[in-house]
């Protein structure tokens, strides 16, 4: 009895491997050199062209510091924010039976596609002193929202908790609900099952997505400038400073940018056992 030939697979196939452990088709090889490229050089290019000799004394003038410091506290205050909104929206998300989930899910995610500008236009018509929110609010508080640190922080939230929000959601579905099934049959309430066994359970999704949340907040420019506008010392973030500082000074806004691309790195690296674990090199 014959077998049949095996199959002859082709020359850039063979020399690529059909195992983990083989080479990358040259189909496959260049478009990804390519890739890892033009998003590597830009990155490359601040790091050559930036003034390291004078990168002490451009850090040390005082519009620097009171911009960092704004962004550093505008971005934590979001994430609180958007932890004690996201979270519970997730397990809505991710837990409940909840007729119209999926409108509501779409509705959740629509400030990640949404340009940050139109963002901030929509945040301006709710919240602005003639908004349909704001107006209610001014009357009865004398409280104006738009300009203030307050805004800032407001529009880091409505920009960055859908990504804390799709983060928790992924942990919960991924989470094992059996836990939670015998932490019922012992006789917890949902309320005592969620701070005891849930969130245990979805502690290291919860930290990515807060993580992720903080960066985005940290470099929104577009609803921020709309919304909270640009004040020295009151709404001007690091964003909003490398972009006024290019105008007239452009090394010196390659030295703001230097420092986002440094905290940007640093989250990388809190973010490093998830994508960056053995689960992803190998």
């Amino acid at each position: 009895m014959t077998h049949p030939a095996p199959p002859r697979w082709p020359s850039w196939w063979r020399r690529g491997g059909r195992g983990r452990g083989g080479g990358v088709p040259a189909p496959l090889l260049v478009p990804a050199l390519l890739g890892v490229a033009f998003l590597v050089l830009p990155l490359l290019g601040l790091l050559v062209r930036a003034p390291w000799s004078d990168l002490g004394p451009q850090l040390a003038r005082p519009g620097v510091g009171e911009a960092l410091r704004l962004s550093l506290v505008s971005a934590t205050l979001a994430t609180v924010v958007s932890l004690l909104l996201g979270v519970p929206l997730a397990w809505v998300l991710a837990r409940s039976q909840l007729r119209g989930r999926s409108v509501l899910r779409a509705l959740v995610t629509v400030p990640l596609v949404l340009p940050p500008v139109v963002g901030g236009v929509a945040l301006f018509l709710v919240l602005g002193r003639q908004g349909i929110i704001g107006r209610w609010l001014f009357e009865a508080t004398g409280l104006s929202l738009p300009f203030t640190t307050a805004a800032v922080v407001v529009a880091e939230t409505f920009v960055a908790m859908p990504f804390l929000v799709i983060s928790v959601e992924g942990a919960l579905r991924a989470a094992d609900a059996r836990f939670e099934d015998a932490a019922a049959t012992l006789g917890a309430d949902r309320w005592t099952t969620f701070r005891r066994v849930t969130l245990p359970l979805v502690a290291p999704g919860i930290a990515a997505g807060a993580v992720l949340c903080w960066a985005r907040a940290l470099g929104e420019f577009g609803a921020t400038i709309t919304f909270a506008g640009n004040f020295p010392g009151t709404t001007q973030t690091m964003p909003l400073a490398v972009y006024l500082t290019l105008q007239r000074d452009p090394e010196a806004a390659i030295v703001l940018s230097l420092v986002l691309l440094g905290v940007s790195l640093a989250t990388l690296l809190l973010l490093r056992d998830r994508w960056l674990g053995r689960g992803a090199v190998t």
